[in-house]
């Protein structure tokens, strides 16, 4: 029996609403990657969808971080209006 190569991970375009959003969480500092990646998707949704705040999608993420989820959200704005996007 045979196994075949891992297909090639296709990564998204630096101006992309996922590169986006998992670019604006890439280093806060969670306890499990996963947790990052849960916070990262609910950044995207929010970006998508533009419904309610991004606290909301913060505490809905689920994630563990060191930081309190409320100087999350904080940060999160704050790269948001630095990139000129919220």
């Amino acid at each position: 029996m045979t196994t075949k190569p891992a297909p090639a991970v296709a990564e998204f375009a630096a101006d992309s609403l996922e590169k986006i959003a998992y670019g604006l969480v890439k280093d806060i500092a969670t306890f499990e990657s996963n947790d990052r990646n849960r916070l990262g998707y609910q950044v995207w949704g929010w970006l998508k969808e533009r419904r309610g705040t991004i606290e909301q999608a913060v505490m809905s993420s689920g994630s563990r971080t060191e930081l309190p989820l409320v100087e999350v959200a904080a940060l999160i704005k704050k790269r948001l209006n630095d990139q000129g996007m919220s």
